[in-house]
Protein backbone atom coordinates (compact mmCIF):
# COMPACT_ATOMS: atom_id res chain seq x y z
CA UNK A 1 0.00 0.00 0.00
CA UNK A 2 1.30 3.44 -0.92
CA UNK A 3 2.23 5.72 1.95
CA UNK A 4 0.37 9.01 2.25
CA UNK A 5 1.21 12.35 3.83
CA UNK A 6 -1.34 14.72 5.34
CA UNK A 7 -1.15 18.26 3.92
CA UNK A 8 -2.25 21.15 6.14
CA UNK A 9 -3.04 24.65 4.97
CA UNK A 10 -0.83 27.47 6.32
CA UNK A 11 -3.55 27.93 8.98
CA UNK A 12 -3.11 24.25 10.07
CA UNK A 13 -6.47 23.14 8.59
CA UNK A 14 -6.30 19.69 6.93
CA UNK A 15 -6.55 19.94 3.15
CA UNK A 16 -5.80 16.54 1.66
CA UNK A 17 -3.57 13.49 1.66
CA UNK A 18 -0.90 13.09 -1.00
CA UNK A 19 1.52 10.34 -1.91
CA UNK A 20 4.96 10.33 -0.32
CA UNK A 21 6.47 11.06 -3.75
CA UNK A 22 4.20 14.13 -4.21
CA UNK A 23 5.09 15.31 -0.69
CA UNK A 24 8.81 15.20 -1.49
CA UNK A 25 8.17 17.21 -4.68
CA UNK A 26 6.36 19.82 -2.56
CA UNK A 27 9.39 20.03 -0.26
CA UNK A 28 11.80 20.40 -3.19
CA UNK A 29 9.66 23.22 -4.65
CA UNK A 30 9.59 24.77 -1.15
CA UNK A 31 5.80 25.16 -1.12
CA UNK A 32 5.53 23.16 2.11
CA UNK A 33 7.48 22.45 5.27
CA UNK A 34 7.56 19.32 7.43
CA UNK A 35 5.39 19.56 10.55
CA UNK A 36 5.84 15.95 11.65
CA UNK A 37 8.33 13.33 10.51
CA UNK A 38 7.90 9.57 10.24
CA UNK A 39 10.74 7.16 10.98
CA UNK A 40 13.20 6.71 8.16
CA UNK A 41 14.19 8.73 5.13
CA UNK A 42 13.16 9.07 1.51
CA UNK A 43 16.44 9.50 -0.32
CA UNK A 44 18.22 12.52 1.15
CA UNK A 45 15.01 13.82 2.76
CA UNK A 46 13.48 12.97 6.14
CA UNK A 47 10.26 11.01 5.62
CA UNK A 48 7.34 13.43 6.17
CA UNK A 49 4.16 12.40 7.95
CA UNK A 50 2.49 15.85 7.97
CA UNK A 51 3.27 18.84 5.75
CA UNK A 52 2.12 22.44 6.12
CA UNK A 53 1.82 24.78 3.15
CA UNK A 54 3.99 27.88 3.29
CA UNK A 55 1.25 30.08 1.81
CA UNK A 56 -2.46 29.99 2.67
CA UNK A 57 -4.72 28.42 0.03
CA UNK A 58 -8.33 29.66 -0.14
CA UNK A 59 -10.68 26.65 -0.10
CA UNK A 60 -14.17 28.18 -0.06
CA UNK A 61 -15.11 26.15 -3.15
CA UNK A 62 -14.77 22.90 -1.15
CA UNK A 63 -17.54 23.92 1.25
CA UNK A 64 -19.96 25.21 -1.37
CA UNK A 65 -19.90 22.17 -3.63
CA UNK A 66 -19.74 19.49 -0.96
CA UNK A 67 -17.54 16.44 -1.37
CA UNK A 68 -16.57 15.48 -4.87
CA UNK A 69 -17.50 11.88 -5.60
CA UNK A 70 -14.45 10.02 -6.88
CA UNK A 71 -13.54 6.35 -6.85
CA UNK A 72 -10.91 6.85 -4.16
CA UNK A 73 -13.41 8.83 -2.07
CA UNK A 74 -16.00 6.03 -2.35
CA UNK A 75 -13.40 3.46 -1.22
CA UNK A 76 -12.43 5.72 1.69
CA UNK A 77 -16.09 6.14 2.68
CA UNK A 78 -16.95 2.42 2.60
CA UNK A 79 -13.61 0.88 3.67
CA UNK A 80 -14.85 -2.62 2.76
CA UNK A 81 -16.64 -4.50 0.00
CA UNK A 82 -20.32 -3.53 0.12
CA UNK A 83 -21.33 -7.07 -0.84
CA UNK A 84 -19.12 -9.47 1.16
CA UNK A 85 -17.32 -7.22 3.68
CA UNK A 86 -13.91 -8.09 2.19
CA UNK A 87 -11.14 -5.78 1.03
CA UNK A 88 -12.32 -2.82 -1.08
CA UNK A 89 -10.30 -3.01 -4.28
CA UNK A 90 -12.55 -1.27 -6.80
CA UNK A 91 -15.80 0.67 -7.13
CA UNK A 92 -19.09 -0.80 -8.33
CA UNK A 93 -22.03 1.15 -9.73
CA UNK A 94 -25.26 -0.07 -8.10
CA UNK A 95 -27.16 0.86 -11.27
CA UNK A 96 -24.58 -0.13 -13.92
CA UNK A 97 -23.10 2.52 -16.18
CA UNK A 98 -24.32 0.50 -19.15
CA UNK A 99 -27.86 1.30 -17.97
CA UNK A 100 -27.30 4.98 -17.33
CA UNK A 101 -25.87 4.81 -13.79
CA UNK A 102 -23.45 7.60 -12.92
CA UNK A 103 -20.61 7.94 -10.42
CA UNK A 104 -22.58 9.54 -7.59
CA UNK A 105 -22.50 9.00 -3.82
CA UNK A 106 -25.87 7.25 -3.97
CA UNK A 107 -24.95 4.94 -6.88
CA UNK A 108 -21.36 3.89 -6.08
CA UNK A 109 -20.05 1.42 -3.50
CA UNK A 110 -16.66 -0.10 -2.80
CA UNK A 111 -16.32 -3.73 -3.87
CA UNK A 112 -13.80 -6.53 -4.06
CA UNK A 113 -12.87 -7.73 -7.55
CA UNK A 114 -14.70 -11.04 -7.10
CA UNK A 115 -18.03 -9.43 -6.15
CA UNK A 116 -17.68 -6.74 -8.82
CA UNK A 117 -17.17 -9.38 -11.53
CA UNK A 118 -19.98 -11.54 -10.14
CA UNK A 119 -22.45 -8.65 -10.23
CA UNK A 120 -21.27 -7.57 -13.70
CA UNK A 121 -23.75 -5.28 -15.50
CA UNK A 122 -26.76 -6.20 -13.36
CA UNK A 123 -28.38 -4.57 -10.36
CA UNK A 124 -27.72 -6.22 -6.98
CA UNK A 125 -31.27 -7.65 -6.98
CA UNK A 126 -30.80 -9.18 -10.44
CA UNK A 127 -27.47 -10.68 -9.35
CA UNK A 128 -28.98 -12.03 -6.10
CA UNK A 129 -26.59 -9.93 -4.01
CA UNK A 130 -27.37 -7.87 -0.91
CA UNK A 131 -25.75 -4.54 -0.11
CA UNK A 132 -24.18 -4.38 3.37
CA UNK A 133 -23.75 -0.61 2.99
CA UNK A 134 -26.38 1.97 2.06
CA UNK A 135 -24.64 4.36 -0.33
CA UNK A 136 -24.99 8.02 0.69
CA UNK A 137 -22.97 11.23 0.64
CA UNK A 138 -20.39 11.34 3.47
CA UNK A 139 -20.98 13.64 6.44
CA UNK A 140 -19.43 17.12 6.62
CA UNK A 141 -15.84 16.99 7.80
CA UNK A 142 -15.18 13.66 6.02
CA UNK A 143 -11.52 13.59 4.98
CA UNK A 144 -11.01 11.72 1.71
CA UNK A 145 -7.97 9.54 1.75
Amino acid sequence: MAEHVLVLNASYEPLQRVSLRHAIKMLVREVAVIEEEAEGTFGPFPKPKVLRLVRYVVTRWRHRRGHLCTKSAVKARDRMCAYCGGRAETVDHVLPRSRGGALTWENAVAACLRCNHRKADRTPAEAGMTLLITPAAPPPGFLVG
